[in-house]
């Protein structure tokens, strides 16, 4: 069962759907009634913040306190693309950093529908780029993201290796919006039980994307159940198994291990979408967070943590 302090979540959540459900609400105030989801993480102890051009990417540093400087967590937020922000994940970004005992970069990408596909994907490399030419090398950098940040974060590398460039070392997806064909049963079977995502909602985010840039629904490029995952580096996928998303997590970890790649896919009972909103404030979250983190510092060849 889940812990009464995950509910949280589902009364925050709640409360945005509601809010942004009411007629004549414009963008702008869609906008400020999804920032305040950076209020269900707590605030991160140890942690501190700066801001940064990151080739010219508007990123935010999140810097736990005695971490390793030369590893870098490349963080993309959910929000579709429409919504959130760097400041509305900075919070839960802090958490798993300091988990992982390393600095994370959190991006600003342009939003849509001012900035259509591809300019987000086009931030994100920059930012990669930007970071290389900092000096951190390519095997101490975790791609991560959540919702469509875990589209972003994957299609970054798919990117980059058709490019043939050096690629990060690690993937790490929570509740990855993956499929812009919405062909999942989960949107249908979860469609009570997730408070915040529905088809309507993602239809919306979907047309506001790819909406007049000629992107067919299936282009590989942005939906990953099409692309070609052979040669993608570790990839951890989280989903939270009450979210109407679940179905593309699942699908694109069968997707993944099917071309070779070392996939590991974690399912979090009862959570919502993006559940990790949740970081410090319920139990299984933070233990969730705690396990990426230690996954993340196997990955960039970094040692187990002592036990706090």
């Amino acid at each position: 069962m889940a812990s009464k302090e995950s509910k949280i979540l589902i009364e925050i959540f709640t409360s945005v759907a509601e809010r942004e459900a009411k007629p004549g609400i414009d963008l702008a105030t869609t906008r400020d009634i999804f920032e305040s989801l950076h209020m269900a993480a707590s605030e991160p102890e140890g942690v501190t913040y700066a801001e940064v051009d990151a080739g010219g990417v508007q990123a935010l540093w999140c810097i736990p306190q005695g971490c390793n400087a030369d590893r870098v967590l490349l963080h993309c937020h959910a929000g579709g693309t429409l919504v959130l922000s760097m400041y509305s994940d900075r919070k839960l970004v802090g958490h798993i950093a300091k988990a992982a005992g390393v600095r994370a970069l959190v991006l600003n990408f342009r939003r849509s529908p001012e900035h259509k596909f591809p300019a987000q994907v086009q931030d994100v490399e920059a930012a990669y780029r930007w970071l290389l030419a900092q000096g951190i090398r390519p095997e101490n950098i975790a791609s991560i993201g959540h919702s469509i940040g875990g589209n972003l974060c994957t299609s970054l590398v798919l990117g980059l290796r058709d490019k043939g460039a050096p690629l990060p070392a690690a993937i790490l997806a929570v509740s990855p919006w993956v499929d812009m064909e919405m062909k999942s049963e989960t949107y249908e079977t979860n469609a009570k039980t997730d408070v915040l995502v529905s088809r309507k909602q993602i239809e919306g985010m979907r047309e506001a994307w790819l909406g007049g840039t000629g992107v067919p629904w299936g282009d590989p490029r942005v939906n990953l159940l099409k692309a070609d995952l052979a040669g993608l580096p570790p990839i951890k996928i989280y989903y939270g198994d009450h979210e109407t998303l679940a179905g593309d997590a699942i699908l694109f970890a069968e997707r993944a291990k099917a071309a070779g790649v070392d996939v590991s896919l974690h399912a979090a009972p009862e959570m919502q979408h993006s559940f990790i909103f949740l970081a410090g404030r319920a139990p299984e979250v933070n233990e969730a967070i705690e396990e990426m983190g230690r996954w993340l510092r196997s990955k960039l060849g970094l040692p187990a943590l002592a036990a706090s």
